[in-house]
């Protein structure tokens, strides 16, 4: 790491209904590894990961709270939305009530978090569906185009993805976040006004104590 530096950090957060893959896509994005049985997340849990945007030519840190997906927890997890940059609003695409639930988290963000949030609208576990002869498949109940159709009404980016796999993934992660560097070249995130956007330099002392990959849990 040492020698390396990242121009912004970005706070994202990710949500959606209990058991649709959240915490499965952020283990994917920070440890390249897929888990079969996760716990399920008690308040939050916390990940990071340094991308890269090529075309920007630009080094990204990416902060990740994954949310709880349970509405005992709703009022803990709200908290996290405020300062976002960047949303993961998540749905199973073998699970058409996780899609229609999709509605009421969308809404508890723009309440919540910042009005030129980013949000991307992620259909996972494409794995269960496909048509490769492997057991314990699943019927799709959301076709894409409805997903993406209603992505678009909304004003929402659209990807859909396996945490299994590692499919669209990191995908996912880095179309957002072109949106929100897009936003920030045209003024509409400040650093004084927008907690979810840092334009960060590190010395090479801190980076020698930096990981791109870290993944802390928290619980109340």
């Amino acid at each position: 790491m040492a020698g390396v530096a990242w121009h912004y950090v970005l706070k994202f957060i990710i949500t959606g209904d209990a058991a649709v893959g959240k915490s499965s896509l952020l283990i994917r994005l920070t440890d390249q590894r897929f888990l079969n049985n996760p716990d399920p997340t008690l308040g939050v849990e916390f990940g990071s990961k340094l991308i890269t945007i090529p075309e920007e030519n630009k080094v990204v840190k990416l902060q990740c709270w994954d949310t709880a997906g349970t509405e005992s927890f709703r009022s803990i997890t709200r908290s996290y939305y405020r300062g976002a940059a960047g949303c993961l609003l998540v749905y199973d695409v073998t699970s058409r009530q996780s899609f229609l639930n999709a509605r009421t988290w969308l809404a508890d963000v723009r309440e919540h978090a910042d009005p030129h949030l980013t949000c991307i609208l992620v259909g996972n576990k494409i794995d269960l569906c496909s048509d490769d002869g492997q057991p314990g498949r699943r019927p799709r109940e959301v076709p894409t185009e409805e997903g993406e159709r209603w992505a678009k009404e909304e004003g929402l980016l659209f990807v859909e993805a396996s945490a299994k796999s590692g499919e669209n993934v990191e995908a996912a992660f880095v179309q957002a976040t072109r949106d929100i560097l897009n936003k920030i070249k045209r003024g509409m995130f400040d650093n004084d006004r927008s907690p979810g956007v840092k334009l960060s330099q590190p010395s090479s002392d801190t980076l020698n104590l930096e990981d791109d990959r870290t993944r802390t849990r928290c619980c109340w």
